[in-house]
């Protein structure tokens, strides 16, 4: 009897395991699929994660550890689900119930990382090996009597808020980025203040955004949504550390404790620094000191003048009068003095010289007398672009907001949608936009930012000041509704990019026949759209809603046949796209990251298209014949992870135009047809996947880095090898292109 008991619990135990044994042999598709599915979620939060980095991500910033970490582990586990799927294609009967089990703990697993992708917070934050870095400098002519007057201040323990005031142009910018280079230089051997802070707030002054702005630049990852409360965790931290915080540009007076900025007084040992335009502003939030920013002498004009223009232009006889003069007309603005330097640099000719200065007092003098009387000056510089494209290039770049740092290749891209750079092979185009960039920094038009480029924002007034009543430009202000209808009239452009506008409603539906372009990116709470709000935009030609939260496009988008360019790119809750037929001018459709699962109706019909982008994985089929009918096409990329989207060799080889393309063959015979069609033919840029319909992997990050790449996935290939392989692309391409082969 004492046996029984401890029997029946054994086999009590054992029947357990035996139940549970079957359970997982009987569900194990069943199973399969749930993890299938939840894979699939999985990687569309994922990509939903990859293009909020990649919209946040700017020079001085990085990745957070935590969403770092959840990126490798969604990579990670993925590998697992694939050596799962793997098994379950070659998978004994005995075998399936300890395969269930593992599909089970899996689902639990990938759960568990779904709820941890669900960040609330900013992505990115200033990457801590780039803070405290100094500002690249430019040429200061003069003006030592104001830096020592600010540093006396600010190593003075009577005056904790110092204010820098002078007119747009004058130079406060850049004589306070020397200051902030020098407090980090002493700080080296005798550290003065714990931090150093710079922010820039710009003209449209939003408290939450300059809120965001100190709070990443002190590293605090997760302010509440309530200003109070935002207000309060901010005036803490600051109140721990002595600190100089730097706002440059403010344009209006605002309350220090509402933003939550502590008043700098002797107990704390912190400072706080404003530039602006005007003294007032500066009194009306506390400043306690005004240093005034004046004008350069005539002799530190000219020695600015000639940093600019190299001093080989002494030369050159009977000029020194006239360089004199056009260097008078300045007046003594930094900004002024190094743009119209910039346009006149290699320039020998004294009859030119002669015209410049008659142009020049023209312009001023169309605008003397008011407080846009620099844009004369600068105006000036502008017109002897004279190639209205290279112009209107240059006007373009005020659509984006202020101080923003603008990506060259998205720029670029801008100006071959608008036509600006007029036509040609991609790698041409973006050749000639580059040349165009360079020639805007080098005559101090643009500033060079890292990889970007930057408006100074004198520069930016000056482009609205031409543009208007044209231009409509509300860009990163915080706008939460569009303007009314009365707004739109006459306007050709419009810019309400980076906003937080969340529908657009029916009773808005502006008469403006001569909109040409419409920027609405980046408004990632923006759902709906009225059918009515492109009713009268008959003349639209670019139509940018990308990164929005729009699950459809109003059917009344069907009927702008004037339009060249639809990016919908990173609308990952787009579900619908309306037909497309009418719009045969249409040159670029960008549906990247998208959730469409059908081509739009009508693709077929675009035979003036020449970019199409449907990386999505969401795309459940490309329609056979479809592909052959663009013959335009330069660029067309499509989603190799997955075989959803099956390439014809035969197909693809008739795109006779294609410069940039990824794309996948599932058949070795199709590769083979596509790879001989290119024979002779130079790909500025391509990822061709070669693997059977049942692999799943993602090849980007196995040929990062590289511009051309074909990719290989052996294990599921079959009769496929290695040597079939170098021979194709060898045969086709020559030798040098087996460097670019990658396997998996």
């Amino acid at each position: 009897m004492e046996l029984v008991l401890p029997i029946c619990e054994a086999l009590k135990c054992f029947g357990h395991l035996t139940c549970t044994y079957m359970e997982h042999h009987r569900k194990l598709e069943r199973r399969m699929n749930d993890l299938l599915a939840k894979q699939r979620q999985l990687n569309a939060i994922k990509s939903d994660v990859e293009m909020k980095i990649k919209t946040e991500l700017r020079l001085g910033r990085c990745v957070r550890q935590e969403v770092e970490n959840w990126l490798l582990d969604v990579q990670t586990i993925n590998g697992k689900i694939q050596n799962i799927d793997e098994r379950t294609q070659n998978l004994s009967y005995f075998s399936r119930g300890h395969l269930g089990k593992q599909v089970s703990q899996t689902v639990e697993e990938v759960k568990e990382i779904i709820e941890q992708g669900r960040f609330t917070g900013a992505l990115v934050i200033d990457d801590p090996s780039t803070a405290g870095v100094p500002f690249q400098l430019e040429h200061l002519e003069g003006e030592t009597a104001v830096i020592a007057d600010i540093w006396k201040h600010l190593m003075s323990d009577e005056n904790g808020m110092v204010g820098v005031c002078g007119m747009g142009g004058i130079g406060k910018t850049t004589i306070m980025k020397h200051i902030y280079n020098q407090l980090l230089e002493e700080n080296k051997s005798k550290p003065l203040f714990e931090k150093i802070i710079w922010v820039t707030v710009s003209q449209d002054f939003n408290i939450t955004r300059l809120q965001q702005d100190i709070a990443d630049a002190v590293n605090i990852e997760d302010l509440p949504k309530p200003k109070q409360k935002r207000a309060a965790v901010l005036r803490n931290e600051l109140r721990q550390i002595r600190h100089v915080l730097i706002l440059d540009d403010v344009w209006e007076g605002f309350v220090l404790e509402k933003v939550g900025i502590p008043i700098p007084i002797f107990s704390n040992g912190s400072r706080l620094v404003l530039t602006s335009r005007s003294n007032v502003v500066c009194r009306f939030i506390g400043c306690s000191e005004i240093v005034e920013v004046p004008p350069l002498s005539n002799e530190e004009s000219m020695n600015l003048f000639l940093a600019h223009t190299g001093r080989g232009i002494l030369k050159v006889p009977s000029l020194e009068e006239i360089l004199g003069d056009i260097v008078g007309e300045c007046d003594g603005l930094p900004l002024a003095i190094a743009v119209i330097a910039g346009s006149m640099k290699g320039i020998y000719d004294v009859v030119e010289w002669r015209n410049a200065l008659t142009e020049l007092g023209d312009h001023v003098t169309s605008v003397k007398g008011t407080d846009k009387e620099i844009y004369g000056r600068l105006k000036f510089s502008f017109d002897r672009l004279e190639d209205s494209n290279i112009q209107n290039c240059f006007l373009y770049c005020s659509l984006y907001p202020e101080d923003y740092r603008i990506p060259r290749v998205e720029l670029i891209e801008y100006w071959i949608d608008e036509g600006f750079l007029e036509r040609g092979s991609r790698q041409q185009l973006h050749d000639r936009g580059h040349t165009i960039l360079n020639r805007l920094v080098n005559n101090c038009l643009l500033e060079n930012a890292g990889d970007d480029v930057k408006m100074h924002d004198v520069m930016r007034d000056m482009a609205l000041y031409i543009k208007h009543p044209y231009f409509m430009v509300k860009a990163g202000t915080g706008l939460k509704e569009l303007p009314g209808k009365q707004e739109w009239k006459d306007v050709e452009r419009v810019s309400f990019m980076m906003n937080m506008v969340s529908e657009i409603p029916p009773s808005l539906s502006p008469n403006c026949e001569n909109l040409s372009t419409l920027l609405l990116q980046n408004n990632e709470s923006l759902k709906r759209i009225s059918e009515s709000f492109f009713q009268h935009m008959h003349s639209l030609n670019i139509l940018d809603l990308s990164y929005t939260s729009i699950e459809q496009l109003p059917k009344s988008v069907s009927n702008l046949e004037t339009l060249n360019a639809l990016v919908l790119r990173g609308c990952k809750e787009l579900r619908y796209v309306p037909s497309l037929e009418k719009l045969k001018a249409l040159r670029k459709l960008d549906l990247r990251g998208t959730g469409i699962e059908k081509v739009p109706k009508g693709l077929e019909m675009l035979a003036n298209l020449t970019y199409l982008n449907l990386c999505t994985e969401s795309l459940k089929e490309l329609p056979i014949a479809i592909l052959p009918r663009l013959s335009c096409l330069q660029c067309l990329v499509l989603y190799v992870k997955l075989p959803s989207v099956k390439m014809n060799g035969l197909e693809a080889a008739r795109l006779r135009k294609l410069e940039v393309f990824e794309g996948r063959f599932n058949e070795l015979i199709d590769f083979n047809a596509y790879i001989k069609s290119i024979q002779g033919r130079e790909l500025t840029s391509y990822l061709l996947v070669m693997a059977s319909p049942k692999a799943k992997f993602d090849a980007r990050p196995l040929v990062e880095g590289l511009n051309n790449a074909f990719f290989f996935n052996f294990e599921l290939l079959g009769d496929c090898d290695v040597k079939n392989v170098f021979k194709i692309v060898a045969g086709h391409q020559g030798t040098d292109a087996i460097k670019s082969i990658k396997f998996q």
